[in-house]
């Protein structure tokens, strides 16, 4: 089986060896190439997303991914800023079905920031359709504004836009994740507003016809943000569009005490997959040897779930990570009285040991 691995900036080099680390701990039967992402691919080949580190993804089983972004980029042109990397994998390999799990463990409890009654157990799976939506949808731009009480002046405009397969197949995406959990999906749209809303709800409605053992809610997207932090546990998969899910992942990886602990898998309909922590590239702390790694190691555990049928060894890491938090060990984002606050490379290596 063949992995790509891209570790592009700030933490992501750090955060990717300690994730190598505990694969090649594994010894399984893995080819892992390397190859620059982001802005270190623009440093080097003066693009985000060169050619060479495309083809080694799209020949790869799976992709492991870092983090991409750096302030110092941030005046270059659109298309070739590092987040572009992500966005151009995500089309070229047709990565639609974003899997971000928010997970609450025992041991982090006191790490959120709502009560610990309200995260004890949590256990949330965010399914978010990655490839349409207002992030691809064309006609987008700027020009003068044609008419209406400003125009003549400066717009910016996007479009948002959905296709009955896509809507189609990322609910199937969901209501099958369902079936292997509590069999419960929430639909988040804003079907009372837009036009492409009120068109996906009425197709994720047609596809819960096939999964009727699978209950079916509908939620408004503010709604939705606001039942998250009211009564989290309430969920069990959410479904929604590019934007909507964009934003709630986030806001639900904050329940669990911290960004750094939540994995992503982004799958196409082959099961190809790149997988990636659910936080950034924080260049504040790039080099600084405290970013916690975690969160790319649990990536590496849904890697081999999803795309390289490897459950056992998935199952492995996930029950190491769950060994070194029980000893107390934490990275300065998770750190509190009463445990040991490691290192980025401390805690792989604990990982490691874990695994026995």
């Amino acid at each position: 089986m063949k992995i790509a691995i891209l570790p592009g900036d700030g933490i992501g080099p750090e955060i990717i060896a300690e994730a190598v680390k505990v694969l090649n701990a594994l010894r399984l039967p893995l080819e892992m190439a390397t190859a620059p992402v982001g802005g270190a691919a623009y440093a080097a080949h003066g693009h985000p997303l060169p050619e060479a580190t495309l083809a080694l993804a799209r020949d790869a089983d799976a992709v492991l991914f870092g983090a991409v972004g750096d302030w110092k980029y941030d005046t270059l042109p659109r298309h070739l800023r590092p987040e572009q990397a992500i966005l151009g994998l995500r089309k070229a390999l047709g990565l639609f079905a974003n899997l971000r799990p928010a997970i609450c463990y025992a041991q982090l409890t006191h790490a959120s920031s709502l009560k610990p009654e309200l995260v004890a157990g949590l256990d949330i799976l965010i399914v978010r359709e990655l490839t349409g939506d207002i992030y691809f949808g064309q006609p987008r731009g700027r020009r003068s504004a044609p008419d209406g009480p400003f125009a003549g002046t400066d717009e910016a405009y996007d479009t948002m836009r959905y296709s009955r397969p896509e809507i189609e197949r990322i609910a199937h995406v969901a209501f099958q994740a369902a079936r292997k959990r509590r069999r419960k999906v929430t639909s988040v749209d804003k079907a009372n507003v837009l036009e492409t809303f009120q068109f996906w709800k009425e197709v994720v409605t047609e596809v819960h016809r096939d999964y009727p053992d699978v209950e079916l809610e509908h939620m408004y997207v503010d709604n939705a943000a606001m039942q998250l932090v009211k009564a989290p546990k309430k969920f069990d998969v959410i479904v929604t569009g590019n934007m909507f899910g964009d934003i709630l992942s986030d806001e639900a990886a904050m329940l669990t005490g911290s960004i750094g602990m939540l994995p992503s898998a982004s799958l196409n309909e082959r099961g190809q997959g790149l997988y990636e922590p659910s936080h950034g590239s924080a260049p504040d702390i790039a080099g600084q040897g405290i970013a916690n790694p975690l969160a790319t190691i649990l990536s590496v555990a849904m890697m081999l779930r999803y795309s390289l049928q490897m459950p056992e060894a998935a199952d492995r890491i996930e029950a190491a990570v769950q060994r070194v938090l029980a000893d107390g060990l934490r990275t300065p984002d998770i750190h509190s009285e009463g445990t040991r606050r490691v290192g980025t490379a401390e805690m792989g290596d604990a990982v490691v040991h874990a695994l026995g």
